[in-house]
């Protein structure tokens, strides 16, 4: 059983802990917030976590073996360095980092100290996303053309100027940080490296600072295309779908919407999904609920206890934030962009 301190108890922080409610691999026993409210001091009790002041606090204790982060982007990199250089592992929320030096500096941290850090790209877990993936690795979509993602949100309509989510430094290009890097995770998952991307991005109906509509178009490594689209003004939509040369295959579902509640959040992302074929009729299937961020806490707790790796590559982790880096130097520039 790994013993993990939550760090940032907004609503996903929250979520993490009730999702590793009962889990015989990871028991959240601690947390450290910004704020302390009444409210998350109740939330505290009933969870049995001790709170802390501060992340410093946080890092001395030393009944943790590890942390989990759901704080701001910016602060992901110097928090994962700091907890490497106590030697707890490290679980961080997405996106990892927003550039490639800064990714590959939280690397090197980790490594040196031989911890295990994981990523929590929960998507990943679903079982639609294991049947898709087989589809694509045993060859029967076919020769694959192209890959395209819908994500969207409405909760940008509701942010306040003063919250965090709300600066444009911390979320570049609208929906990126929040949701569009799932699709750039599974692009890298599914079928490699991303060579160049082109972006547009614009603000259309939110009254904060920050952009609502984002448009992306990625040239992978091996030749085929993608397209991904993100906003965060309308109402909650996922949706991704691979083109092969032997037929389609569409995910649908929907993204985290905050003041849903915490069991849907976690294992209702996936609904229909459909099978094209080239020739003959379409298979439609019902996806099963399962708690994708559970799955991911737990492929981290057996990793941090000397078990199977965590499936997300240290590499793979270095391109998803060089992808990120990309994509938000195309929007700014105004032309497509190689990714480093």
């Amino acid at each position: 059983m790994i013993r993990a301190g939550i760090v940032g108890l907004g609503w996903w922080g929250k979520t993490l802990v009730e999702a590793a409610q009962g889990s015989s691999e990871i028991q959240f026993t601690a947390g450290a917030s910004r704020t302390v409210s009444p409210e998350l001091q109740e939330f505290a009790a009933a969870q049995g976590l001790r709170l802390h002041g501060s992340f410093e606090e946080l890092l001395k204790d030393r009944k943790l073996d590890a942390v989990v982060l759901a704080t701001p982007h910016s602060m992901h990199v110097q928090q994962v360095v700091a907890a490497a250089r106590r030697r707890r592992h490290v679980f961080c929320e997405k996106p990892f980092a927003l550039t490639k030096a800064e990714a590959a500096k939280a690397v090197k941290a980790v490594e040196k100290a031989g911890v295990t850090l994981g990523l929590g790209y929960n998507r990943r877990w679903h079982p639609a996303m294991t049947d898709l993936r087989n589809r694509v690795q045993n060859g029967k979509l076919g020769t694959i053309l192209h890959v395209e993602g819908t994500m969207s949100f409405p909760n940008a309509l509701y942010l306040k100027p003063s919250q965090w989510r709300a600066n444009p430094e911390e979320t570049p290009c609208g929906g990126l940080t929040p949701m569009g890097v799932h699709f750039v995770d599974a692009i890298i998952d599914l079928f490699g490296q991303v060579e160049e991307v082109h972006c547009m991005s614009m603000r259309r109906a939110v009254e904060i600072d920050t952009d609502d509509t984002t448009s992306i178009l990625f040239r992978m490594k091996n030749g085929m295309s993608a397209y991904l689209g993100t906003m965060t003004a309308t109402g909650g939509c996922f949706r991704l779908q691979v083109y092969g040369s032997e037929g389609w295959v569409r995910l649908d579902g929907v993204t985290h919407i905050a003041g849903a509640s915490s069991e849907e959040r976690r294992t209702r992302l996936f609904g229909a999904c459909t099978f094209q074929p080239v020739k003959g009729s379409a298979e439609t299937w019902q996806a099963e609920a399962f708690d994708t961020s559970r799955a991911a806490l737990e492929a981290f707790a057996k990793a941090a206890a000397g078990g199977p790796a965590y499936p997300i590559t240290h590499d793979e982790m270095i391109h998803g934030a060089a992808v990120t880096e990309a994509i938000v130097k195309s929007a700014a520039a105004g032309k497509t962009k190689k990714v480093a």
